[in-house]
């Protein structure tokens, strides 16, 4: 079966063969708009093909939707097919290699007769390159550098893991006595999934220090580039970051424009037009007088201006947060001081690696006042799931606990139950029901389609012990596909049965996707956000939950384990005695 991912790739993939071949610029923006658009697309993808209702999506106009609709009924598109027969594949593997555009691969195909990287690399040792327009010897050096860093630029790399890169250099950048302010941005800031790379802006009157202090750093593998104000290096595991300084009086509007995103951008700007203002990254300017306003020294002044709240960097994506804030005050988005504690973790029971009360005691340091431990059911043998029998024993140690006087916060007794490929749960509900919550999950695909697959998390949804589902699509960030679901019908499946959808806060999850949680909130599903720990460090790992609740515009009442310990007793109590 087609995925919407697979038709994402192949929609771009025909952009950049367009623009190689020279095509009408606007038919190659045409598909990727396409592709940007499925990628954010809410409705459920299978439906609006289904029901014909493609082409009525903004962004998609109807030769796309029926070559979509080919692709998701047949598997196949003889269009596709022809237009990648038509260039030799090579061609698009030199799209990996940073500079190498389409507009560049065309050029060095046409006149150097150059169809794959091994021919670049040669006709760039030989010195070929450098009589086309556009090419000279440095040029051809970093397309050298780049196809010997080819696998180090072309990876993404997880929020959680850029994120432990760019905080001590942004707070090192901002000790510097030259800098008034630094900010990292880009999607690192806006806290999406996986970056491509680094970005930071600094303020400054003086930026020759500031340069030199960057591209000196020890972590720093190579320079890419470096000017008075800009400069782009290769850090040590291959991320690139990019710094640029401006002059005090621009830093607002450098750091939304850098914030990104496009869309985002390109909206505000037309909001900007309609009141008779250009934006850009250097400022505001009237169009009538080209005078800018006064006074816009932070993002909040810029948004002020223009009629609105202060957007949180989250919730920028282009995804009608301009529509949606106008007229209204800034949202209280979930914070991480909300949290009063987490259910989704593992203990030595099963795959964990603390003890329970090494958890706990890790748990109480965070200043939670209850910890949920839920170790696997028997199903995930791989996982050394506990049977019917550990499970007791779990429990009653778990009473145990909370009734001795050296406890140090309370402890919720519940259990990850695996879902079978029927649908049907690995426990019998009277051993279910000896516990005070149930996380529902599938471990192993069933191997049916996404129908089925829907139909199975929901048969789960209809046990009435069943808490919670967790990291419901199964992905892994970087490594796996998620699996093909219907999310209204799971959402709302959720609603009608009182089910709480985790947002799973590993790095490499982050599942419930962040685009489908404002549908959620609309239906009145609650989130928890839970750190799939199976170590007492990973409680660490509540922030990129966090992150992932606030782009999906959740509140502290959104989420259930910002509920103080009584408030929570009575929630899991009420779901599990069915009232």
């Amino acid at each position: 079966m087609v995925t919407k991912n697979d038709i994402i790739g192949i929609l771009e993939e025909i952009g950049v063969i367009l623009e190689i071949k020279g095509e009408n610029p606007f038919k190659t923006r045409a598909y990727a708009n396409a592709a940007r658009t499925l990628e954010g697309l809410e409705e459920d993808f299978h439906t609006l093909v289904a029901e014909e209702r493609l082409d009525q999506v903004k962004g998609i106009g109807k030769a796309i939707a029926e070559k979509i609709s080919r692709l998701v009924n047949e598997g196949d598109l003889p269009y596709y097919n022809d237009l990648k027969a038509s260039i030799p594949p090579g061609l698009l593997d030199m799209l990996d290699i940073p500079g190498m555009g389409p507009k560049k691969i065309k050029a060095v195909h046409k006149n150097l007769n150059i169809s794959n990287i091994e021919e670049l690399k040669a006709s760039c040792e030989e010195g070929k390159l450098q009589i086309l327009d556009g090419f000279g010897k440095k040029t051809e050096e970093k397309i050298l550098k780049g196809i010997q860093n080819r696998e180090a630029y072309m990876a993404r790399h997880l929020w959680w893991e850029a994120h432990a890169i760019a905080k001590p250099l942004v707070e090192a950048l901002r000790e510097l006595p030259e800098v008034e302010k630094a900010e990292i941005a880009g999607s690192l800031r806006r806290k999406k999934e996986t970056v491509g790379d680094l970005d930071f802006l600094a303020s400054s009157g003086s930026p020759a220090p500031i340069m030199d202090w960057f591209t000196k750093r020890p972590e720093v593998q190579e320079v890419t580039t470096k000017g008075e104000t800009k400069a782009s290096v290769r850090l040590t595991g291959g991320l690139q970051a990019d710094l640029r300084v401006v002059p005090p009086e621009q830093y607002a509007f450098a750091l939304h424009h850098f914030t990104g995103s496009k869309e985002h951008n390109v909206a505000l700007r037309s909001r900007s037009l309609q009141k008779g203002y250009s934006l850009s990254e250097w400022g505001l300017k009237s169009e009538k007088a080209n005078k800018a306003p006064q006074n816009i020294f932070s993002e909040e002044d810029l948004f002020e201006f223009l009629g609105l709240p202060l957007i949180p960097p989250e919730l920028r994506e282009g995804r009608e947060e301009i529509e949606r804030l106008e007229g209204e005050n800034p949202p209280l988005l979930i914070e991480e001081s909300d949290l009063k504690g987490v259910f989704h973790n593992h203990t030595k029971a099963s795959d964990g690696q603390s003890s329970l009360r090494e958890m706990a005691h890790a748990a109480a340091k965070m200043g939670w006042e209850y910890l949920g431990i839920s170790d696997h059911s028997k199903a995930s043998f791989q996982a050394d799931g506990l049977n019917e029998e550990k499970l007791i024993r779990q429990i009653a140690e778990i009473r145990e606990y909370n009734a001795s006087p050296d406890r140090e916060l309370h402890l919720f007794a519940g259990i990850e139950c695996d879902i079978l490929s029927d649908g049907s749960l690995d426990f019998e509900d009277e051993v279910l029901a000896e516990c005070d919550y149930v996380i529902a999950a599938i471990h192993s695909r069933s191997g049916q389609k996404g129908p089925d697959e829907t139909a199975r998390l929901i048969a789960a949804m209809e046990n009435p012990l069943v808490t919670m589902i967790a990291h419901p699509t199964g992905r892994l960030l970087l490594q796996r596909e998620p699996y093909d679901l219907d999310h209204r019908k799971i959402i709302d499946a959720a609603a009608g049965n009182g089910v709480v959808i985790e947002i799973n806060s590993h790095p490499r999850r982050l599942d419930m996707d962040w685009r489908w949680w404002r549908y959620a909130r609309e239906k009145g599903v609650r989130a928890s956000i839970n750190p799939d720990a199976h170590h007492s460090d990973h409680f660490a790992y509540t922030l990129a939950g966090i992150n992932i609740a606030r782009k999906g515009w959740l509140q502290r009442e959104d989420v259930i384990n910002t509920m103080g310990l009584k408030d929570v007793s009575d929630f899991l109590r009420k779901k599990m005695s069915h009232d």
